[in-house]
């Protein structure tokens, strides 16, 4: 069985009409991805959520859930003097969403200072893969950002696989320059990077897909899938110099497309795990992020998931 830590933030997640009714929830990128993960890879793949949390009734409320979805929680430290963030997602009439963030002094932010985090620094050194994204950067303050990319580096000399997922927030960085100092660190010891065609246009200026294959490949990135939302993605193998190009189909009942990225990252990274080709891959993240986005909220019921068959080569995502 291979082991995957994925690192980050949850937020609590407020979503409903504003100055109306509002129900609360979960939610952040890495996270969701872990639940997407555990959902459809099952007994092929032990996942370790590397957060912090407090110790108030909403943190042990999440414990509990993501321990039913069959994720590992011993290495979610508990801060007694800190609590959850807070998002609120506002959606527009095509689904398309925005969000206010309320996290500053949020535990996850936090996490690195925690008196326990060498226990997780071990532990991080005993599994397969680490999987984080540009958010679980950007939450952290400066100095933490440097040390957690000196540990992944660590960790990479040791054969442990890095999955980056760039998703860029602007409004979480002090200023795009610095994000890409951050980036460019890591990407240099990625194997794959999963990044988003408007992220990168956004903090690189890329024109089009090409350029931001061509920077990842020179950045040191050894696989890479570019996501362009209805329009499919690309993976590109730049050890051996194969790119494949994956069509999606469109979806027409599209309600929330809050989590899409994230879910599509967990069917290619199971598929990937149970050793299916880029293209099967790919598929299966398109098949599962089209059915997240048909419903609201980053993480959706556990049986709108359940009997998929993800052996189809039908891939579904708007």
């Amino acid at each position: 069985m291979k082991r995957i830590a994925l690192i980050g933030e949850c937020m609590i997640e407020l979503n409903g009409s504003s100055f109306g009714a509002m129900q609360q929830t979960y939610g952040g990128d890495s996270l969701n991805t872990a639940v997407y993960l555990a959902r459809i890879a099952g007994q092929s793949v032990a996942i370790d959520y590397i957060s912090a949390l407090g110790c108030d009734a909403i943190s042990d409320g999440m414990i509990m859930r993501w321990q039913q979805e069959g994720i590992n929680t011993t290495t979610v430290l508990r801060d007694k003097h800190r609590q959850p963030g807070l998002y609120l997602i506002q959606l527009d009439e095509f689904g398309e969403r925005t969000f206010l963030y309320w996290r500053n002094q949020s535990a996850a932010r936090y996490m690195l200072r925690h008196p326990d985090f060498e226990r997780i620094v071990k532990h991080l050194n005993d599994v397969d893969m680490v999987y984080l994204s540009g958010i679980s950067l950007a939450i952290l303050p400066p100095n933490d950002r440097d040390k957690i990319i000196d540990l992944l580096k660590d960790i990479s000399n040791k054969g442990i696989s890095i999955i980056f997922d760039s998703n860029y927030r602007p409004a979480l960085w002090k200023n795009s320059e610095i994000a890409r100092d951050c980036y460019r660190k890591l990407l240099a010891i990625t194997d794959l990077a999963l990044v988003t065609n408007d992220d990168e246009v956004a903090l690189w200026g890329d024109v089009t897909e090409e350029d931001t294959l061509l920077r990842l490949k020179k950045s040191g990135v050894k696989q890479a899938v570019v996501k362009m939302g209805s329009k499919g993605n690309y993976y590109e193998d730049f050890v051996t110099n194969t790119r494949t190009f994956v069509a999606a189909t469109f979806v027409k009942n599209v309600v929330d497309t809050t989590s899409a990225g994230d879910s599509f990252n967990a069917g290619f990274i199971a598929g990937l795990i149970t050793g299916k080709s880029p293209v099967k891959c790919s598929e299966q993240g398109h098949q599962l992020a089209g059915i997240v986005i048909q419903h609201k909220g980053a993480i959706i019921p556990a049986t709108k998931t359940e009997n998929i068959n993800y052996n189809k080569t039908i891939n579904i995502l708007n």
